[in-house]
């Protein structure tokens, strides 16, 4: 399954490809702590000079199946790619994903962003 969102734009600039991977096995790259039937999602997101959207998943795709074989995760086949329309900079957008909920925001946040189970320093 691929996922293809832009601004509309067709001229070469940079895009930002966000890929999706699983690790179902505690990797020394990777978690450490899964426990059987577990798995780990993780979400890149990388930059690429490229033509197009299409283009620009493309490369990213050619690097996610260098990453999966690399660190020993699967690759699950899902990319989105975000037109970066203005220079990069400090505070440069490179990636916007909107989703339509009816969730409420503290809802939203947990269901999709802060259950308890992500790996991140939070600078404890």
């Amino acid at each position: 399954m691929m996922a293809r969102l832009t601004m509309s734009n067709t001229d070469p600039g940079w895009f930002s490809v966000r890929c999706l991977f699983r690790a179902s096995s505690n990797k020394p790259c990777g978690p450490h702590d899964l426990e059987a039937g577990e798995n780990a999602y993780e979400e890149r997101i990388t930059l690429w000079q490229a033509d197009s959207a299409d283009h620009a998943i493309q490369l990213a795709e050619e690097y996610a199946r260098l990453y999966e074989t690399q660190i020993e995760v699967e690759y699950l086949g899902f990319a989105q790619a975000y037109w970066l329309a203005d220079e990069v900079q400090h505070g440069s957008e490179v990636f916007s994903l909107i989703r339509r909920s009816e969730l409420e925001p503290t809802e939203y946040l947990n269901r999709f962003f802060d259950t308890g189970r992500e790996y991140q320093d939070r600078g404890d």
